[in-house]
């Protein structure tokens, strides 16, 4: 049996309270001690000083995204103009383009749907991302 002050193991305690402990809880004692020094130096290390279940409203910043409306219409340009560009296409690119970038397809899986080669398909995106890039640089609103 070993004998151990409470008030160095529980803040709240305002006076020395000592009490006799087996060995085993003496070891438990240490590894919390050990492992919060380890979490105190790992904080600081890191400069990890902000918890999201802080209630700072750090959370709120990083979860929700506000846009000024600037951005938003910025934004909103932006996507009228590419769909701008798309639409400029012949349809069977603006397809493959949309199957591929917005749908997230293959090339392969574009090429099996169409009965057309990989390399037919590769070659129709490329061309038609280049038209997008020249009609976005003539017709910047």
């Amino acid at each position: 049996m070993v004998r151990i002050n409470l008030r160095d193991y529980y803040p709240f305690y305002k006076s020395d309270f000592f009490v006799e402990v087996t060995n085993e809880i003496l070891e438990l004692f240490k590894q919390l001690s050990r492992k919060e020094h380890a979490d105190f130096e790992r904080r600081r290390v890191y400069k990890a000083y902000y918890s999201l279940d802080a209630d700072d409203g750090i959370e709120k910043d990083v979860i929700l995204l506000v846009l000024s409306p600037e951005e938003i219409y910025e934004c909103k340009m932006s996507k009228q103009e590419l769909y701008a560009a798309i639409n400029s296409m012949p349809e069977k690119q603006a397809k493959r383009i949309y199957a591929h970038f917005f749908l997230d397809m293959s090339k392969a899986e574009i090429a099996r749907i169409e009965g057309v080669s990989k390399s037919a398909v590769t070659h129709s995106i490329e061309q038609g991302l280049k038209s997008i890039e020249k009609f976005l640089k003539n017709n910047s609103w």
